[in-house]
């Protein structure tokens, strides 16, 4: 295991509280030949958000603070990790921990932190029921996703969203999955407005109308490729819509026989994508 050099720094017996043994780790990473990056992060990586990160220090705002000092217990020494949203990934030590605005000396950056060859765009209808739309914005963010952008259909019945909410949801499942981009929510857009769009992309849309040509996903996008794909609402794209996609370059796709809630479909493009670039 050439990377216990690498890593050792990281595996103090005061992680954060926590009493795991350096020897102890490297002896399960050795015994079942477990990743150690992916060990590492399970047991000792709490990810902080630090949008405004510059410099050498970084106040955290005071729901970040509490829950590091108040709930997780940490201490001055402590180690902890920032990320920007921007796809860096910051190492640092508590150096004044003050539940209202925790100071963090920043000691490493790791650019890029797991970035992906490839981005994902979901256009999606907004739900009726806007828990739904909410778990597809939490779980599609934990999958790994690029960008949300509510789609307004003739069949959508709550146009409106909760951007405010929604963007917390991102933020929250972003430090839940580890990653150090964050998910763009855009603002809604109609459907009209939305394919006119010509971007560098595979385009795929995926509707529910047998009588009508569609083709696997596997079928239609490459490894590597950066795609966006529509998914329409409970009642689901019209025929005037899927036409109209076509013309625009859009690809009719499925999602197997099942037929899915507008945030399972949503879900299941996101795994889709996901597991044919791995």
């Amino acid at each position: 295991m050439g990377g216990f050099k690498s890593y050792s720094c990281f595996l103090t017996p005061n992680m954060g509280g926590r009493g795991f043994e350096t020897a102890k780790v490297l002896t399960i990473v050795h015994k079942y030949k477990i990743n150690f990056l992916i060990l590492y992060k399970l047991i000792f990586m709490q990810i902080f958000y630090a949008p405004y990160i510059t410099g050498d220090t970084y106040t955290l705002d005071e729901k970040e603070s509490r829950h590091l000092i108040r709930v997780l217990r940490m201490t001055k020494g402590s180690a902890v990790r920032l990320i920007d949203g921007k796809g860096n990934l910051y190492e640092g030590i508590i150096n004044d921990p003050d539940q209202n605005k925790c100071t963090i000396v920043i000691t490493g950056k790791t650019t890029d932190f797991e970035k992906r060859n490839y981005r994902l765009h979901v256009a999606i209808s907004p739900l009726k029921n806007p828990e739904r739309f909410e778990w597809f914005v939490e779980k599609s963010v934990e999958i790994g996703i690029d960008e949300i952008t509510p789609l307004i259909c003739k069949n959508t019945e709550k146009p409106g969203i909760k951007s405010d909410r929604l963007n917390n949801l991102i933020i929250s499942a972003m430090k839940q999955s580890l990653k150090a981009k964050r998910t763009v929510l855009n603002e809604p857009s109609t459907f009209k407005d939305f394919i006119s769009m010509k971007p560098d992309a595979i385009l795929m849309i995926a509707h529910c109308d047998g009588s009508l040509i569609r083709r696997r996903v596997s079928d239609v996008y490459t490894k590597g490729r950066n795609a966006i794909i529509l998914i329409g609402p409970e009642g689901d794209f019209t025929k005037e819509e899927i036409d109209s996609a076509i013309n625009n370059g859009f690809i009719p796709v499925h999602l197997g026989t099942s037929r899915l809630r507008t945030e399972t479909a949503g879900i299941a493009v996101c795994h889709s994508i996901y597991f044919m670039n791995q």
